[in-house]
C-alpha cells in the first residue's frame, strides 16, 4: 500500500481537505499584491524641474544679450532662440500627483540619474524571493512544511508592515528583501501541503484554484491601488492580513507524507487520526497505529536514506534530467512573465485598467490549461503554453508602435499563456520530485524562477541600445524551454513518488 492508499483510508478529499485547501488559498489572494506591488508603489509620475525645460534639466540663466538682440530685431521673445543654458535638477522635482499621489519614486526622487534605483528595488525583492527558495526549501524538507509556513506568515506580516514606515530607500530595500524571502516560503509550502494531502485525481483542479486565487489577487490589487493612492497605506493594506493568516495557521496539520519519510511515524499516525476523525472515518482512526503504517509502507520505508541534500537532485540520471529541464522551464517562464507584468506603464495611460486586464486574462487561460492538464497531460500543456507565449512575444516585434491596442492585446495573450505555464509547472514539479526531496527540488526551481525575474529588468534596459532586443530575448527563452519540457516524463494519473528509487524506476 502506498501513502495514496493510506490517504484514501482516512478520507482523501472530504471535509478536512476542503477546509485545509481553502485556508491555504486565502493568503494567496494577497501574494500577487506583494509580487507586483511596485507597479503602483513605485510608479513614476510626470515630473519636471523648477524653470521647466525637460523632466531632468533646469535653466541655469537666460542669455540676456541674445534675448535683447531678439527684441531689438523685432522678432519677439523666443526661449529656444535665446539658447538658454541648462543643468541637471539640483533643487528637486515637481510631480504630477493626479494619478499617483505618493510613491517611493516621489518620496526619494528616483528619477533621472537615480531612475535605475527603481528596478534595483524590485531586483532586491526578487533576490529575497530567490534566497527564500533556497533557505526555506531545504528547511521544509528538514523540519517540516507546517512550521516553516507559520514562520513565513509571521515574517511577511512583520516585514511588510514595517516596510510601510521605512525612513530611507536603503531601509525600504532591506525590508522588501525579507518579505521576498517569506513569499517564497509561503508559496513552496502551500503547494506541497496541497499536493501531499490530496489525491492524484484532484491535484490539477486544486492547483488551478490556487492559481485563480493568485489571479484574483492581481485584480484585487488594481482596485486597492486605485482607492489607496499613498504607497505607505497601500503597503500596510496588503501586509496586515498576514497577521490573521499567522494566527489561524497554528491549526494546520503537518504533512503526514513528510512525517513518514522523515521517520516520524508516531506523529504521522497522530495527524492521520486527526484527519480521519474530521472526515468522519472513526473506524479508520481506530485502526491506525505505527505498525499499520510500517506494514503498509514497508517498501518506501526500507528504501529511504536518513538524510538528503541538494546533490541528490542531480546524482542519478532521471533526477538529473528532471532537475535540468524543470529548472530551465521555471527560469524562462518567470523571466518572460515578469518582463511583461512589471512594465505596465508602457501599455497605456490607465495602469489600473491594464492591471485588471492582465489579471483577468489568467482566468480563461487557467481554465483551458486545467482541461489539457487533466485530459491530455502535463507535458503537452507545459510545452505548448511556453511555445505559444514565446511566439506571441516575438510577433510583437513586427507590430508598429502606433498600433498600441494590437500590441497590448498580444502582450495580454502572451501573459495568459505564461500564466497557464505557471499553473502547470507548480503542479508538475511537485509530482516529478519524490517526497523526500520535494521541497528541496521546489526550492531549486524557485531559485531559477527568481533568477529569471531578477534578469528581466536588466534585459529591459537593453532597449536603450537596440529597441527590439528585449522582445527577442523574452520570446526566445520560452520557446527553447518549451522544447526542453518535452523531455520530462508524464505524470498524469501517476501516484506521487516517495523516494529517489521510485523516480528512477518510473
Amino acid at each position: 500500500m502506498s501513502f495514496g492508499e493510506v490517504l484514501e483510508h482516512v478520507g482523501s478529499m472530504q471535509r478536512f481537505q476542503f477546509i485545509y485547501v481553502t485556508l491555504l488559498a486565502i493568503p494567496v489572494f494577497m501574494m500577487a499584491s506583494h509580487m507586483v506591488l511596485q507597479n503602483f508603489t513605485a510608479a513614476t509620475p510626470d515630473h519636471y524641474c523648477a524653470f521647466r525645460h525637460d523632466p531632468c534639466h533646469r535653466f541655469v540663466h537666460y542669455q540676456w544679450w541674445l534675448l535683447n538682440a531678439t527684441i531689438l530685431n523685432g522678432t519677439g521673445v523666443n526661449a529656444t532662440a535665446a539658447k538658454m543654458e541648462t543643468e541637471p535638477c539640483s533643487d528637486g522635482w515637481v510631480y504630477d500627483r493626479s494619478v499617483f499621489r505618493d510613491t517611493i519614486v516621489t518620496e526619494w526622487d528616483l528619477v533621472c540619474s537615480a531612475r535605475t534605483l527603481k528596478p534595483m528595488a524590485q531586483s532586491v525583492y526578487m533576490a529575497g524571493v530567490l534566497l527564500g527558495g533556497i533557505v526555506f526549501g531545504g528547511l521544509s524538507d528538514r523540519f517540516g512544511r507546517r512550521l516553516i509556513l507559520i514562520w513565513c506568515y509571521l515574517q511577511l506580516a512583520i516585514g511588510g508592515t514595517v516596510t510601510a514606515f521605512s525612513s530611507s530607500f536603503s531601509v525600504y530595500c532591506a525590508l522588501r528583501f525579507l518579505t521576498g524571502m517569506a513569499f517564497s516560503g509561503i508559496v513552496l509550502n502551500c503547494v506541497s501541503l496541497c499536493v501531499e494531502w490530496t489525491p492524484t485525481r484532484t491535484r490539477a483542479i486544486l492547483g488551478t484554484l490556487n492559481g485563480c486565487a493568485y489571479t484574483t489577487g492581481q485584480m484585487l490589487l488594481a482596485g486597492m491601488a486605485y482607492l489607496i493612492p499613498d504607497w505607505r497605506w497601500l503597503q500596510l493594506a496588503v501586509s496586515l492580513p498576514y497577521f490573521i493568516f499567522f494566527i489561524y495557521s497554528w491549526w494546520f496539520v503537518e504533512s503526514a507524507r513528510w512525517l513518514v519519510t522523515a521517520g516520524k511515524l508516531d506523529r504521522a499516525v497522530k495527524e492521520l487520526k486527526r484527519v480521519a476523525k474530521m472526515n468522519g472515518k472513526h473506524e479508520a482512526a481506530a485502526e491506525l497505529d505505527t505498525e499499520f503504517l510500517r506494514s503498509k509502507m514497508k517498501e518506501e520505508l526500507a528504501s529511504m536514506k536518513s538524510t538528503y541534500s541538494i546533490l541528490d537532485l542531480v546524482r542519478t540520471p532521471n533526477m538529473r534530467r528532471i532537475s535540468c529541464c524543470v529548472s530551465f522551464v521555471w527560469f524562462s517562464t518567470s523571466f518572460a512573465y515578469y518582463g511583461l507584468v512589471m512594465d505596465l506603464q508602457n501599455f497605456g495611460n490607465n495602469i489600473y485598467l491594464i492591471q485588471l486586464i492582465f489579471g483577468a486574462v489568467d482566468f480563461p487561460a487557467k481554465f483551458i490549461s486545467v482541461l489539457t492538464i487533466s485530459y491530455i497531460g502535463r507535458r503537452f500543456t507545459q510545452a505548448t503554453t511556453l511555445i505559444l507565449a514565446g511566439m506571441t512575444i516575438l510577433t510583437n516585434i513586427f507590430i508598429p508602435q502606433e498600433m498600441q491596442t494590437v500590441r497590448t492585446a498580444l502582450a495580454v495573450f502572451g501573459k495568459g499563456c505564461l500564466g497557464a505555464s505557471f499553473n502547470c509547472i507548480y503542479l508538475y514539479t511537485g509530482e516529478l520530485y519524490p517526497t523526500v526531496l520535494r521541497q528541496t527540488g521546489m526550492g531549486l526551481c524557485n531559485t531559477m524562477a527568481r533568477l529569471g525575474a531578477m534578469v528581466a529588468p536588466v534585459v529591459k534596459m537593453s532597449s536603450d541600445y537596440i529597441p527590439f532586443l528585449p522582445h527577442v530575448i523574452y520570446g526566445s527563452a520560452p520557446i527553447v524551454s518549451g522544447l526542453a519540457a518535452a523531455f520530462l516524463p508524464e505524470t498524469l494519473n501517476v501516484p506521487l513518488p516517495e523516494t529517489v528509487e521510485q523516480v528512477e524506476k518510473r
